[in-house]
C-alpha cells in the first residue's frame, strides 16, 4: 500500500482512491492505492510502487519513499496491510485503472484530522463504532483509516505549524 504526499499551498496532503462499486472486494470504499503482492516481488515496497503505477498512473520514479507505517489488519477480508508512505509533486494528472477505480482524492491532512469522529456504521447488518474520518462526502473507515490515524499521530506536529511561517 502506498500513502502518497504532496505539499500543496502549505499543506501536506494525501491521495486516495474511490474503489470501484461493482468490485467483489470493499466495493466503492476509499483507501490507499495499493494491492497483493506478486509472487515475483521479494519487496513490498515494489510492490506498493507497482500497484499505485497500475491503479492511479503514478509513475514509480516519481516517488520518494520515506518511511513506513505500522502493519495494519483488515478485519473484512483478514489480510495484513504494509503501507510505504511516499512523497510526490503536487498537480498530478491521474491515469486511472477502469477496472479498479472510480476516482482520485487529493485531501489535506488538516482537513482529514478536522474531520475525525467515532461513528455508529452497518455493515453486513452488524452495527458497530468505530474511527471513522469525514471530508465532505468522503468517509473514510476501517483499515485506511486506522493507517490515516497511525500517519496523523506521527506527524502532528508538521500539521500545528501549517501556515505558521
Amino acid at each position: 500500500m502506498l500513502v502518497p504526499l504532496y505539499v500543496q499551498d502549505g499543506r501536506l496532503h494525501a491521495v486516495f482512491t474511490k474503489r470501484g462499486e461493482d468490485l467483489r472486494r470493499h466495493p466503492g470504499e476509499i483507501s490507499f492505492p495499493g494491492g497483493r503482492q506478486d509472487d515475483d516481488e521479494s519487496d513490498l515496497r515494489l510492490t506498493a510502487l507497482r500497484e499505485a503505477e497500475e491503479e492511479i498512473g503514478l509513475p514509480r520514479e516519481a516517488v520518494q519513499l520515506v518511511g513506513a507505517l505500522q502493519p495494519t489488519p483488515t478485519i473484512a477480508t483478514n489480510y495484513a496491510v504494509y503501507p510505504f508512505v511516499g512523497l510526490i509533486d503536487p498537480g498530478r494528472q491521474w491515469t486511472l485503472s477502469a477496472r479498479e477505480v472510480a476516482a482520485v482524492l487529493e485531501l489535506s491532512l488538516h482537513d482529514l484530522r478536522a474531520g475525525y469522529q467515532r461513528k455508529r456504521l452497518l455493515r453486513r447488518g452488524v452495527p458497530f463504532r468505530t474511527d471513522v474520518y469525514i471530508v465532505g462526502d468522503h468517509l473514510i473507515w476501517g483499515a485506511t483509516a486506522r493507517m490515516l490515524s497511525d500517519l496523523l499521530e506521527r506527524i502532528h506536529p508538521l500539521l500545528d505549524d501549517e501556515g505558521a511561517g
